[in-house]
């Protein structure tokens, strides 16, 4: 565990270049056709050019790993990375798009659209305690009533997923549902040897306190 980040990013869009040079790489890619990818992507959301109202998917893909596509090939230049993600959204239906200044358009996010990647605890053990997290776009979210840690208890276990998946709130959507990142494995193992016994309901679990608020990380032994 970290003693402390060294910087905290004070705007979504601060290290991510400049808006001349994301003009000047987004706009080729924008005026390429699109139609013949749709093909590749599930799902029947509505699509929006915002310029023309033609419907569009757009051919970008959020591995679970949080390595963003566009077309298949990796976008390698992380100022891109922070910068579209400064621009993602989540609609009512759990459906995530794209927003820049001439597209809106949904994307395919395999799972979480973020990963957390470090974890900093500041102040006092116990409740008094924050626990901080940074994302794979270098920002600092810490956990509390605003930016709950939540686990899935109920995903299949398998050699990538071997236990429950824990996930931080990033921001509101649109709609019910949050834009998410997954805590990585390393991630949540250093978040486990900070758990705590403590109740959900009825049920005995060990979880962990930041902000005085208590998160369940899984059931209790025995």
């Amino acid at each position: 565990m970290s003693g402390g980040f060294i910087k905290t990013k004070a705007h979504p869009l601060s290290g991510c270049g400049t808006i001349v040079e994301w003009f000047f790489w987004m706009k080729p890619l924008l005026e390429k056709p699109l139609q013949d990818e749709s093909h590749r992507f599930s799902g029947d959301a509505p699509l929006c050019d915002a310029a023309s109202g033609i419907a569009r998917r757009l051919p970008f893909l959020i591995q679970r790993d949080g390595t963003w596509l566009y077309r298949g090939s990796p976008i390698r230049r992380k100022p891109m990375v922070c910068l579209f993600s400064s621009l993602l959204t989540r609609d009512e239906a759990g459906v995530f798009w794209l927003r820049t200044p001439t597209e809106y358009g949904s994307i395919q996010v395999e799972d979480a659209p973020f990963v957390a990647t470090e974890l900093d605890f500041r102040g006092c053990c116990g409740r008094r305690q924050t626990l901080c997290f940074r994302t794979n776009v270098d920002e600092v979210i810490c956990a509390g009533p605003e930016h709950p840690i939540t686990v899935a208890w109920d995903v299949p276990r398998d050699s990538d997923c071997p236990g429950p998946v824990p996930y931080l709130h990033v921001r509101a959507g649109e709609g019910a549902h949050p834009i998410l990142a997954r805590l990585s494995r390393p991630v949540f193992y250093e978040l486990a040897a900070l758990a705590v016994p403590g109740h959900v309901g009825c049920r005995p679990c060990m979880g962990v306190w930041s902000r005085n608020m208590f998160f369940p990380l899984g059931p209790a032994a025995g």
